[in-house]
């Protein structure tokens, strides 16, 4: 109940006396009191562009504050061993952050509670709502006693290839920073409710709260403590961040849902769709982050610094999903779930918008992919290629981040179909798809890891090459057999392969002039480390958007003509001022 009270929810009273008087008279289950009351004010809904755009632009400053933040980390900790226990502490206790957080709230609570607010029965929507938070709670804080105590058992199966200084720097860790994930699942409930009343911006936007306190401690610590200490710092430093991205959505989802009471939801039948849709989803988050810890736990084994490598790379190569796959997708959720009508009026509406929102993915996401893969050097030196971070280690982090675009598109375009299927109340199937795609990928990874460098004749550490790229090949089969199963289930809902052909040739063409903007800038004596990095970045990555842009529209793409319209109806806004 940590992040229930202070929202302001309570359990009921004890029976036959209530704080202002008798007990009122209890409701049938599932019965909503006829009694007539004031009308909440309907909030006018917005478009799946805007509302995107609303998630994108809270997803960008807090996903910016994030490469700050691993940056700013790199920079006092490098690539060390203390950097490995670190980051390996991290994942560990974020399975339940994404297990009960985002992932299962998405799939089960999302649906429910946006479908009860598009029927107006605002007071029943609440009462999910309630309900659901008192049981994550009370399940994150047993799993979360749970985990302090497994915490041994869990380093040495995640972080398999640690030595024994840096396993017991782990261990102690991740019960630093165990109980501030249940504030992050009290965050994740939050931005449920807060998607579901189309308040995207502050959802998504509580991350920098989090990031801020990171960076702030590291700014504050950096370089006045041994590397083991200030790890320990950061590891508070994480608790201290969970509870502020909690407390500042806290008032408006008083706002948005002042009915809320904290009950079990015995007898609701709204609570018990909810549960239903819980296990499958449980499972199937479950195993997404076990395929998470088999990777890390490869990584551990192919030497010192791969997991702080494999970190980084994750970190940017999770930039563009977040900023435009999850963007869309977030915003499409509740808008597919309170979707009503007959069977092929429901189904037309969804493939509709979800070939505009693939469209819309694979416009940004596809020059995202050639760029990590043609400009990943000066993308990693820029973020992390300061202090104890070598110009080897940036070297690393691209190759590592090559291999991650292989299924990045795949990846993107997959969560959304996902989504589809959790707003048709759907969560078995992307479970089936889920289990395979684990399987293959503790093989696939396993071999790519450990046994092809060596077989090619390469130094074993561009093993984290191979995990990266062997993920992204099963992801493509994972995404493939979604796209199928919808289209049973729906009809056909594909981009083009002209559309998509013409995207990769225009990020194809952007490449050569940004490595002419990257030698023109170097010619010009900016230097290669430093602040200097930050430039060359600006420089070549602002290039190739540029380029992109100009081919896309020459091409007659949807997207790049909205987008030249706006910058446009902004000049001209400018030019009147």
């Amino acid at each position: 109940f940590v992040f229930l009270r202070p929202l302001g929810l309570r359990l009921p009273a004890r029976r036959g006396v209530s704080a202002g008087g008798p007990a009122p008279a209890r409701e049938a289950p599932g019965v909503v009191d006829p009694t007539p009351s004031a009308p909440r004010a309907a909030r006018p809904q917005m478009g799946g562009g805007l509302a995107a755009a609303l998630v994108g632009l809270g997803i960008l400053a807090s996903r910016i504050l994030g490469l700050v933040r691993q940056g700013t980390f790199s920079h006092y900790l490098g690539a060390g061993a203390a950097a490995d226990a670190y980051n390996a502490a991290m994942r560990i206790p974020n399975f339940l952050q994404n297990l009960f957080g985002e992932g299962v709230l998405s799939a089960s609570f999302i649906p429910v509670y946006a479908r009860l607010l598009g029927r107006d029965e605002h007071e029943a929507a609440d009462r999910v709502a309630g309900a659901v938070g008192v049981l994550l709670a009370i399940v994150t804080a047993v799993l979360t006693l749970g985990g302090i105590l497994a915490t041994p058992l869990l380093v040495r199966t995640v972080a398999a290839g640690f030595d024994a200084p840096t396993r017991e720097l782990t261990i102690q860790l991740v019960r630093i920073v165990f109980p501030g994930i249940g504030l992050l699942v009290g965050s994740a409930w939050c931005l449920g409710i807060l998607n579901s009343h189309r308040r995207f911006l502050l959802s998504y936007l509580s991350p920098v709260a989090w990031n801020l306190t990171i960076i702030g401690a590291l700014l504050w610590w950096g370089g006045r403590e041994t590397d083991a200490r200030l790890a320990t710092t950061l590891a508070w430093a994480a608790v201290a961040g969970s509870a502020l991205q909690l407390l500042v959505q806290v008032p408006t989802v008083r706002r948005v849902a002042p009915a809320l009471r904290a009950s079990l939801g015995g007898g609701d039948p709204h609570v018990r769709e909810v549960l239903r849709g819980f296990g499958p989803v449980l499972v199937g988050r479950g195993v997404t982050q076990i395929s998470a810890y088999i990777d890390n736990s490869l990584a551990s084994l192919v030497g010192r610094g791969a997991v702080t490598i494999f970190t980084n790379a994750q970190t940017l190569y999770l930039l563009p999903g977040s900023l435009f796959g999850m963007a869309v997708t977030a915003a499409e959720l509740p808008a597919m779930a309170s979707l009503h009508g007959a069977d092929d009026e429901v189904c037309a509406k969804l493939r509709e918008r979800l070939a505009r929102s693939l469209r819309r993915i694979a416009y940004f996401v596809i020059p995202s992919a050639a760029a990590f893969l043609a400009l990943g050097d000066v993308i990693a030196g820029a973020v992390f290629g300061y202090g104890r971070f070598s110009p080897e280690n940036v070297r690393w982090v691209w190759a590592t981040l090559a291999g991650s675009t292989v299924g990045l598109l795949a990846a993107t375009q997959g969560r959304l179909y996902a989504s589809t299927f959790y707003a048709l109340r759907d969560t078995r199937t992307p479970l089936r798809f889920a289990l395979v795609r684990i399987g293959l990928n503790l093989v696939l990874g396993y071999l790519a890891a450990r046994h092809l460098p060596r077989i090619v004749g390469l130094d074993p550490r561009w093993g984290t090459v191979g995990l990266t790229a062997s993920a992204g090949l099963v992801g493509w089969l994972e995404f493939s057999l979604l796209r199928a199963a919808l289209t049973r289930r729906v009809g056909a809902v594909r981009i083009p392969p002209a559309a998509t052909a013409k995207l990769w040739d225009a990020a194809a063409r952007s490449a050569p002039a940004s490595w002419g903007a990257k030698l023109a800038v170097g010619a010009v004596g900016v230097p290669a480390t430093g602040p200097g990095r930050l430039a060359v970045a600006a420089v070549v990555c602002g290039t190739f958007g540029a380029a992109y842009l100009a081919l896309t529209a020459a091409l007659g793409e949807g997207e790049s003509a909205t987008i030249v319209a706006k910058l446009k109806g902004r000049r001209g806004r400018r030019g009147r001022a």
